[in-house]
């Protein structure tokens, strides 16, 4: 029987967070198919994608490896589970507790995890059983999105400090952790360090948008965003008057919704770090 630990943000078995994974891979797309590219992955090789959650770049990593390759996903929830499976072959997305990887040691070229390991209560015993799977001169690529602070109002400073003050007030009430426990997004370099692996790379893709924006872009900033992290639960931690101006914002019955107002851009970060065994 399946272990099933709540994560740092509650993630087990039965969480389902299935349709703003596909928003953010469908928004997210054009820099993380980058971020791919940029590894030099050859037809052949072995991938693991650990946390692959619904499998968009599961997909997409199976296109750089080939028929004669292998891309094998891996995941927790039984939700994220069923909608990898809708779009891989059989047998290529396992569901099972990344702390203890049902997998062969040395059995892996590449090992994705993106998103991952800020989920994580001891994201460093996770690092470190990741690393016995890569095979001699095998990498893993950790990714982790808003390394840097987000910016949604270019135009106005303050809202946006308040704003994402609010959010990670909310996250550390609803998680019940604190401020460095949710600064886990930055420790990817220190993880993969501290797990022996050597020619540690970093580089960092800026995710940037304006109007008019793409439908998958203003799917994503609406849905996950807008109304997902924002919308009613930040009430309690603004003012009345910043709460009210960020729901005319974010309301696309309002003269004054974001998406459309011609000074909008948006900017958050995609960072990849990578280690050789």
């Amino acid at each position: 029987m399946m272990r099933n630990p709540a994560g740092l943000l509650d993630d087990t078995v039965t969480r389902d967070y299935a349709r703003k994974l596909r928003l953010f891979n469908a928004f997210a797309e054009p820099e993380l198919r980058q971020a791919i590219a940029s590894l030099g992955i050859e037809r052949g090789m072995r991938v693991l994608d650990a946390g692959c959650g619904t499998g968009a770049a599961l997909g997409w990593l199976a296109g750089e490896v080939g028929p004669q390759g292998l891309a094998l996903g891996l995941e927790l929830a039984t939700a994220h589970i069923a909608a990898a499976r809708t779009a891989m072959p059989a047998g290529t997305v396992l569901q099972a507790d990344i702390h203890r990887p049902p997998l062969a040691r040395r059995s892996f070229d590449l090992i994705w995890a993106v998103n991952t390991v800020n989920h994580l209560r001891d994201p460093s015993a996770v690092v470190d059983r990741l690393t016995e799977l890569l095979r001699a001169g095998g990498r893993i690529a950790l990714g982790q999105s808003s390394l840097l602070p987000d910016m949604y109002f270019a135009w106005d400073s303050r809202l946006e400090r308040v704003t994402n003050e609010a959010v990670r007030r909310y996250y550390r009430d609803r998680y019940r952790i604190g401020e460095r426990e949710l600064t886990g997004v930055r420790a990817t370099v220190g993880l993969l360090r501290r797990s022996s692996l050597h020619a540690v790379t970093v580089r960092t893709l800026p995710i940037e948008r304006i109007t008019p924006l793409r439908p998958a872009d203003e799917a994503y900033l609406l849905e996950a965003i807008f109304r997902g992290t924002w919308g009613e639960r930040l009430r309690p931690y603004l003012a009345v008057e910043d709460y009210a101006e960020l729901t005319r914002l974010c309301d696309p019955e309002d003269g004054e919704y974001a998406l459309r107002r011609t000074d909008f851009h948006f900017l958050q970060t995609l960072t990849l770090a990578v280690g050789r065994i």
